[in-house]
């Protein structure tokens, strides 16, 4: 990508804060991605992570005029053939195995189709754990880790979550695209 600078539609703090980590890491051969980030109202339809993700990234690049993203992310449970939704739904079911999944959009401006990028992380949900200040991270215990999001460090998720998981794959596609010659 010839210009390392995107823009990131969110209005949501700690989404950003883990992106430009994530992205600003310039470890694994890849150059670093700056970030920048825009919270605009984009009607969020309803639907898979995917047909929202798409969407929402055809709106933000016609707002913002040129490259961007977007992202949808779901806590889905096994017990309810993977439906997204609240953590007290499980009461009764016999699993708790749940997964985290994220979709990223990015497109390349105005009437590109956007490119979907998907992580996801195998896990449970168990009662809280750590703080609770960024969505469910307390009850998503990731598969084989023995703690919840919130009870880990920041450099430790950024490097299992679902969110990470999708934005490799965002970072690798971007890596592949040629450099424009200037005139």
């Amino acid at each position: 990508m010839s210009n390392n600078k995107l823009v990131f539609v969110t209005g949501n703090a700690n989404k950003l804060r883990e992106v430009k980590a994530i992205l600003g890491d310039s470890s694994g051969g890849f150059a670093s991605i700056e970030l920048d980030s825009r919270d605009l109202d984009i009607p969020e339809l309803q639907g898979t992570t995917q047909e929202v993700a798409r969407e929402k990234c055809r709106r933000a690049a016609e707002l913002v005029g040129g490259p961007c993203i977007t992202e949808d992310v779901a806590l889905c449970f096994k017990a309810m053939n993977d439906l997204p939704g609240l953590t007290t739904m499980l009461t009764g079911f016999p699993t708790n195995d749940a997964y985290a999944i994220c979709t990223f959009a990015y497109s390349a401006g105005p009437g590109t189709e956007p490119i979907l990028f998907e992580g996801k992380t195998q896990g449970k949900i168990v009662l809280p754990r750590g703080p609770q200040d960024f969505g469910w991270d307390c009850t998503f215990e990731a598969e084989g880790t023995g703690k919840t999001y919130a009870e880990m460090r920041s450099d430790e998720k950024n490097k299992i979550s679902h969110r990470y998981r999708a934005l490799a794959l965002l970072r690798e596609y971007l890596s592949s695209i040629p450099e424009k010659k200037e005139n």
